[in-house]
């Protein structure tokens, strides 16, 4: 058994046989021209034509997996209709009197050399795109025929060994595939019959293709580098695209417990297949808004596929404890961004910076506490050093231009703390507009309500904000006055408390007192013994693990 670590950009197993793709030669003659005009209309019109083929595929996938999407192909088109890149092709053949062709393939490099020395990752990721889109205007000039062609013939470079597109082509079998790369066109047009799963020695995680592979629900793994091996083409593998594993001739230890899971996985499917789309709704007819919470940007993939109607809780903290320095504005925006795109419509909730207690980051330089938990966390070191905050906040508003992004406070105890809070966002939406920079001027604030105090003040706090969110773990934790990273007061650190309970059904009956809804983003909202008390008291929203979806809903809609 050889095993290989990759990055995980689509979870799910995948059990199968592999099919190696063939790099795709992109290679193509110079050749000096006399007629630089008679080449540009070439270019031209073969532009033209890829872009028809992208209205084309961008229909297709719009069919099959919705709007949003579709979207990355509408990004493609404008690519190719780029004022700057027409130019820089037609310059090529204007001064170096070069082959449409060989000025395509020259722009396409120098384009994507700029993205790739971009600092954003999204950035980074449109250097596969603009490739793709040149290697279609490549493919129309020497005479290729694309796999969307509507005379229904099958050319192309992912449609190899009979793997394909609308499963025109077949051969009977379903592989996992292993290529050097793939480009989002060939992903979007595989034959989700015919592939068990991708993996890939290049790519990231913010790339299209890796979207698109989450989209249509494929395991896939990326940045194997090295170890991608052309002969390995015909090999029994298992991939894991939760850890971003690799198993190549699996001894029968790792192909059973793969099986296992992979049947645990497939009942949670069926579970899914039934559910998807229901509203999170009982019998009598209560709706509950059922969210996920999420600690990276990669985790958005999990939301979506088991179908939570947005992010309740997405756990910014992690973006900064994984860092061995301050993540920049721009760091950041990428990563609100690219979730923010990823969920479309779908609200996503974001949690401000709650460093402290027993999430301890080395640069923040923070003070020794005897008693952290009951320290300076959170927002209190948000508010004490609003320059930190405030880079949180710009990068938080400008991705709110991109998505249904909300901005929730942490560890709040009075309203003085949310009106410094909002203090210091109106001063960062007052930049971004000198600076002409886009963002929703409307954006929704909320506060989490885990200390007694924020309960007690829950009517004046509900004037001020658009929601609350109650985080059961510190909640418990501040009202049973039992730190919970002690094993030893396990035993009375009762979450199911009525002291507990009753906090939780007085911020509740505050919130609907204002007019605001009230949800849930501690651990306590996927505990299915007290989903009947949450439906009594009124529970606006439950945000829980992407796993503890399903189960949740099929519990509310049998209630």
């Amino acid at each position: 058994m050889r095993t290989i670590q990759g990055v995980s950009v689509s979870a799910g197993i995948a059990i199968g046989t592999v099919r190696v793709l063939a790099a795709v030669d992109y290679a193509v003659e110079r050749r000096l021209i006399d007629d630089p005009q008679a080449e540009m209309d070439r270019f031209r019109a073969a532009r033209d034509t890829a872009v028809a083929q992208l209205k084309q595929l961008r229909d297709n996938v719009a069919a099959e997996f919705g709007e949003n999407k579709a979207e990355l192909f509408d990004a493609h088109r404008l690519m190719l209709q780029d004022p700057d890149y027409a130019e820089c092709v037609e310059g090529l053949i204007a001064q170096d009197k070069v082959n449409a062709e060989f000025a395509v393939k020259s722009a396409a490099e120098q384009f994507a050399a700029m993205f790739a020395a971009m600092d954003s990752s999204t950035m980074q990721a449109r250097a596969a795109d603009v490739k793709d889109v040149s290697r279609r205007v490549m493919n129309v000039l020497q005479g290729k025929r694309d796999s969307t062609a509507q005379d229904g013939s099958v050319q192309g470079d992912a449609v190899q060994n009979g793997i394909v597109q609308n499963g025109i082509a077949q051969n009977g079998e379903s592989h996992i595939i292993f290529a050097e790369d793939l480009a989002p066109s060939d992903t979007a047009q595989l034959d989700r019959a015919k592939v068990l799963g991708l993996v890939t020695a290049k790519g990231s995680a913010n790339s299209h293709t890796a979207i698109l592979a989450r989209t249509m629900g494929l395991p896939a793994i990326t940045g194997i580098g090295d170890a991608f091996d052309p002969a390995d083409d015909g090999h029994v593998a298992v991939i894991d695209g939760t850890s971003g594993a690799v198993f190549v001739d699996p001894d029968e230890a790792t192909l059973t417990e793969y099986r296992r899971r992979k049947a645990e996985a497939e009942e949670h499917l069926s579970l899914l297949r039934k559910l998807k789309g229901k509203p999170t709704e009982t019998k009598s007819g209560q709706r509950v808004h059922l969210y996920a919470n999420i600690s990276r940007p990669s985790d958005a993939a999990a939301v979506l596929a088991n179908d939570a109607e947005g992010i309740g809780l997405f756990r910014s903290e992690f973006l900064y404890l994984e860092r061995e320095d301050w993540p920049t504005e721009e760091f950041q925006f990428d990563a609100y961004g690219q979730v923010a795109q990823e969920m479309g419509d779908r609200p996503v909730i974001i949690r401000t910076l709650d460093i402290g207690a027993d999430k301890q980051v080395g640069y923040f330089n923070l003070s020794h506490e005897d008693n952290p938990a009951l320290g300076y966390r959170a927002i209190r070191i948000c508010l004490t050093r609003p320059e930190i905050f405030k880079v949180q906040l710009r990068a938080l508003l400008r991705a709110s231009a991109y998505g249904n992004i909300a901005i929730m406070l942490p560890m709040i105890t009075s309203v003085q703390e949310v009106r410094d809070a909002k203090r210091i966002l109106e001063e960062a939406k007052s930049e971004l507009r000198g600076e002409r920079i886009d963002f929703n001027e409307s954006i929704q604030i909320g506060v989490m309500i885990e200390t007694p105090a924020s309960v007690i003040m829950a009517d004046e706090l509900a004037a001020e904000v658009d929601f609350f969110s109650i985080g059961t773990n510190d909640l418990t934790q501040y009202t049973l006055a039992c730190d919970r990273q002690n094993p030893s007061l396990e035993r009375f650190a009762d979450p199911h408390s009525p002291a507990v309970l009753r906090m939780i059904q007085m911020t509740i009956e505050a919130a609907h007192r204002h007019g605001i809804w009230c949800g849930i983003c501690g651990e306590l909202g996927a505990d299915l013994s007290l989903t009947d008390t949450f439906l009594r008291l009124g529970i606006d929203e439950l945000s829980v693990s992407p796993t503890s979806v399903l189960p949740l809903r099929n519990v509310i809609r049998n209630h």
